[in-house]
């Protein structure tokens, strides 16, 4: 069966996961995993991917990201192609280091994102690499250390994290505490780790209840989301490949467009980017949207990166517009 093509566009959340090949080691000592976060770090860097949770073990790797203006296959086939090379050297190895091609799961932000981030984060103690949370809170090799402010990563976006926690950092930082160490007792989460109806209704039980109630939702392994996430991100998919900006031009593009309708409404750009509810402010959003998407077919997601919002922010507020019409 062939694979499916990755759904992916600037601004799109994705669940990443890499593993070794037969599952043998990606990573054998501090000197790789030095190397490994280095390699990630300088790909963030060169294509504005935001990295808000990762975790690195012995044979396998999780991120949650949101992929950049340059897209997710390029920023991964980089990171690890050029990793792998430095370690089938240092290692005097040959052939493939990773399993196939690494797995891409497109995620419904609302619903998922705090429940990632602590899944993510959790997979040391899970693994049996730290003993407990305590250990966790200092453990170099993930994120968690860096959002509890005991380690410093200038690639990591902490503060987007943190906002789902809190206003004020310290309350945050305390509130997100809790959250993971509530977590501690789940264990394994495979609702989390794929795509596709039985992974986002959270198991067989309750896609049965919802059939036995002839109660339909759209699925595709490639998305952890509700039924009408899915057939948004579908037809976005669908409608990206007839966009009326061409590809090459379209961040050149939509900047122009939002620089020229921030100047007519005398708005700053940074404030609009800011997610400041000021009226004048959501209605220039609302109409930055509408055009970015209903006109040019610029995908959803990436519109809100473009508007500095979240993508559910964008949809909510495309629909409220529909129904005001």
């Amino acid at each position: 069966m062939p694979r499916q093509a990755r759904l992916d566009a600037p601004g799109t959340l994705h669940h990443v996961m890499i593993r070794g090949i037969e599952k043998r080691n990606i990573v054998d000592d501090d000197w790789d995993r030095s190397d490994f976060v280095s390699r990630l770090r300088d790909q963030v860097m060169k294509t504005g991917t935001a990295i808000y949770a990762w975790s690195l073990l012995k044979n396998h790797a999780h991120f949650l990201l949101r992929s950049g203006y340059s897209g997710l296959p390029k920023f991964m086939r980089r990171f690890l192609t050029g990793y792998a090379v430095r370690y089938n050297r240092r290692h005097k190895r040959f052939g493939h280091l990773f399993q196939n091609r690494y797995k891409s799961i497109l995620c419904e932000e609302d619903p998922y994102f705090r429940e990632l981030v602590r899944y993510i984060h959790l997979n040391p103690v899970r693994a049996g690499l730290v003993a407990d949370l305590q250990e966790l809170d200092t453990y170099p090799w993930c994120g968690h250390s860096v959002l509890l402010g005991r380690r410093d990563n200038d690639w990591q976006d902490r503060d987007y994290v943190l906002k789902w926690f809190g206003e004020k950092e310290k309350a945050a930082r305390q509130s997100y505490r809790r959250y993971v160490e509530e977590g501690l007792p789940q264990g394994q989460r495979p609702d989390l780790v794929g795509g596709g109806l039985i992974r986002s209704q959270g198991g067989w039980s309750n896609v049965l209840s919802m059939r036995r109630q002839d109660d339909r939702e759209m699925s595709d392994e490639r998305i952890l989301g509700s039924g009408d996430f899915v057939e948004q991100m579908l037809a976005e998919a669908d409608a990206s490949t007839k966009a009326r900006f061409p590809a090459k031009e379209r961040g050149e593009k939509v900047q122009e467009m939002i620089t020229r309708l921030c100047a007519e409404e005398k708005i700053n750009l940074e404030e609009l980017r800011s997610g400041s509810r000021r009226p004048p402010v959501s209605a220039l959003r609302f109409t930055a949207a509408r055009l970015l998407v209903t006109l040019y077919g610029v995908p959803l997601a990436e519109a809100a990166r473009y508007l500095g919002v979240t993508t559910s922010a964008i949809s909510k507020s495309l629909q409220k517009g529909e129904r005001q019409k």
